[in-house]
């Protein structure tokens, strides 16, 4: 086979070597003159037929200041060699200005492995890129943005016993002149100190129903809706109107007790106590002290004790007044 090859090369050479003569000479009196089509068409004949020898001949007919020199097939980056004979074969090898040079289609491919690596290492999970390390390469996930709403819109202060869902049980249950107003804390004995002149004092700046609450230390919260400003008197003598009423979350869930016209003991206001209800029981008794209280059913409202015992500790007591305008005095 090798014999039938050198025979068929030598009889194509001898073909050519006539039209060949002459452009050698041209070439040696103007070498910077180029190939010609007809060097071109031979180059390719011979390339089809001796796909081997092409090289060579093509060495040997070039003119000597058209050969460039060899690219390489290989090169270095960060101290480390690289061989393009690994590149996948369906990526452009040639400059293309759509790619990029062998090199940067090579060092493209390579931080693509090293990003894909990065998300399997980091995360534990096949095709993932986030990271939490705060590279540029990766993707990270962000927090879908979330419109926040104030649970409690009208209260101006904070309370320590009203809750999202007690707040949303006031708004139901207070009259119609109240719904709707902004709360504002008249008194807190965290705030204002354990006192009731202060409280009393402080409820001056309301003129409408103010709603008292308390709590008791096993966790009921109790209270009840009262007319102000408090005025105190020397001798007993009930205030108020049919839109009091007291409250408590003893029962599992909020529960409110309305008058149930029996009488009109809605609330009493001495200069050493508070109480609301009257008959046999007071609903909800207050000391000058307000550190303790008592809790019994009454007539007037028809309620059951208001906290775990009869006789409890307070924990802490607010009075929260309500107005249409953000300004109030107090």
């Amino acid at each position: 086979m090798n014999a039938i090859r050198d025979k068929l090369y030598d009889k194509l050479s001898s073909l050519f070597s006539d039209s060949q003569a002459p452009k050698e000479a041209l070439d040696r009196e103007s070498p910077t003159i180029k190939c010609t089509e007809d060097e071109k068409s031979q180059s390719s004949v011979l390339a089809f037929f001796l796909p081997s020898a092409s090289p060579n001949w093509l060495k040997q007919n070039s003119p000597t200041n058209e050969v460039q020199s060899p690219r390489s097939d290989s090169f270095k980056w960060r101290s480390r060699s690289f061989s393009l004979k690994d590149k996948p074969l369906d990526r452009p090898m040639e400059n293309d200005d759509r790619y990029g040079t062998k090199e940067d289609i090579w060092l493209h491919e390579e931080n693509e492995k090293h990003s894909s690596a990065s998300g399997h290492l980091e995360n534990g999970e096949p095709g993932s890129g986030t990271s939490t390390s705060g590279s540029s390469d990766v993707f990270e996930d962000f927090m879908t943005p979330h419109t926040f709403e104030k649970p409690m819109p009208g209260l101006m202060e904070e309370s320590l016993f009203i809750t999202p869902d007690l707040y949303r049980f006031f708004e139901a249950s207070l009259p119609n002149i109240v719904r709707g107003c902004q709360w504002v804390l008249m008194y807190s004995t965290v705030r204002d100190g354990i006192s009731l002149q202060t409280l009393f004092r402080k409820s001056n700046g309301a003129t409408g129903p103010c709603l008292l609450i308390t709590g008791d230390k096993k966790g009921a919260v109790l209270g009840g809706l009262i007319e102000c400003p408090l005025k105190p008197t020397a001798k007993r003598k009930y205030q108020g109107t049919n839109q009091s009423f007291v409250f408590t979350t003893l029962y599992g869930e909020p529960r409110i007790f309305r008058p149930t016209g029996a009488n009109r003991y809605f609330y009493l206001c001495l200069h050493d106590s508070l109480a609301l209800g009257g008959g046999a029981n007071f609903a909800l008794f207050l000391n000058e002290d307000l550190l303790t209280g008592r809790s019994g059913p009454c007539e007037t409202f028809g309620n059951l004790c208001l906290a775990h015992d009869e006789e409890f500790e307070l924990k802490n007591v607010e009075l929260w007044g309500f107005t249409h305008s953000s300004q109030y005095l107090h």
